[in-house]
């Protein structure tokens, strides 16, 4: 890129960080509202989904962090493999992640495991979190998670065959530890929230790509009519728990889970689930060549 393209790659990054943080996308804004609707007059739950629908709005009004945990930075990136210089494209996103920092799209969050140090900038060792894969076409698929570390503590991961909660190596004993991990996680992942699950793959794997299903639309429809079946049972269960928004009880307690699938070697079995908390930041960009956005995937 030319000193041009650079700088507006570069103020598009921003306004991607700006936009996830600040913005909830429609799709979960509905799915939000919904649950808001079935809850009773009078209760904490309807109380709690007020709460959570006036701070959307004022976050958004504002143009300010949804929460006070602007949680990890977890970039998911195409860019085409012609005439892109990889280590330009990430320093800009590191750029762009400490100037949002700097603007307060992004709180001081990331510190130095060892000294317990903040500097203030969102940088360090893995942080921002950048996956990035080249492909053919002349454009950037940017899209960013912004996960905070209250939803991401509740995360879980289960190898079958698990007997503490009688699951087997199949598609019910998945059902079993996703139960399982909203029953533990109760309200203190700030629901209602979203579950990412990967069945199969290694550990590290089954985990990546859990996050990766965060990037999904809340009402897309799983291709797999098996995996498809497991998500509506998962989310129409964990809500007749009773847990309920921040665990106050109700009948909202997910607002949806998206499952996947990969390829295991036969001595394991792992069921990764990761937990999104109500403030579901997620949005994307088509970014051209240019460095200018096209289009808002979400």
């Amino acid at each position: 890129m030319k000193a041009a393209q650079q700088k507006k790659f570069f103020d598009s990054l921003v306004e991607v960080i700006r936009k996830t943080s600040t913005e909830l996308p429609d799709d979960v804004v509905r799915a939000i509202d919904a649950g808001k609707a079935v809850e009773s007059e009078g209760t904490s739950a309807k109380y709690a989904m007020g709460i959570i629908t006036d701070n959307i709005g004022i976050a958004k009004k504002k143009s300010q962090p949804l929460c006070q945990d602007t949680g990890s930075v977890l970039f998911f990136i195409h860019y085409p493999a012609k005439g892109t210089d990889y280590d330009a494209m990430t320093k800009l996103i590191r750029k762009a992640v400490a100037t949002a920092t700097k603007k307060g799209y992004l709180r001081q969050n990331s510190v130095d495991s060892i000294t317990g140090k903040n500097d203030g900038t969102n940088l360090g060792p893995g942080a921002p979190t950048i996956h990035a894969e080249p492909w053919k076409k002349d454009f950037f698929d940017i899209r960013l998670v912004l996960k905070g570390g209250g939803c991401e503590n509740v995360g879980a991961q289960y190898s079958l065959p698990d007997s503490r909660v009688g699951a087997g190596r199949d598609l019910l004993g998945v059902k079993k530890c996703i139960l399982d991990a909203v029953q533990q996680a109760q309200g203190k992942g700030c629901g209602p929230g979203v579950l990412g699950v990967t069945i199969g793959g290694d550990r590290a794997t089954g985990y990546l790509n859990s996050k990766e299903q965060l990037l999904r639309k809340m009402d897309d429809k799983n291709p797999d009519p098996a995996l498809a079946k497991l998500e509506a049972e998962v989310v129409e269960e964990a809500n007749r728990l009773g847990i309920g928004p921040m665990g106050f009880g109700g009948k909202t307690t997910l607002l949806g889970t998206k499952v996947s699938a990969l390829n295991r070697v036969p001595a394991s079995y792992f069921v990764s689930v990761s937990y999104m908390c109500w403030a579901y930041r997620r949005q994307g960009a088509k970014i051209s060549a240019k460095g200018e956005i096209v289009k808002w995937w979400y």
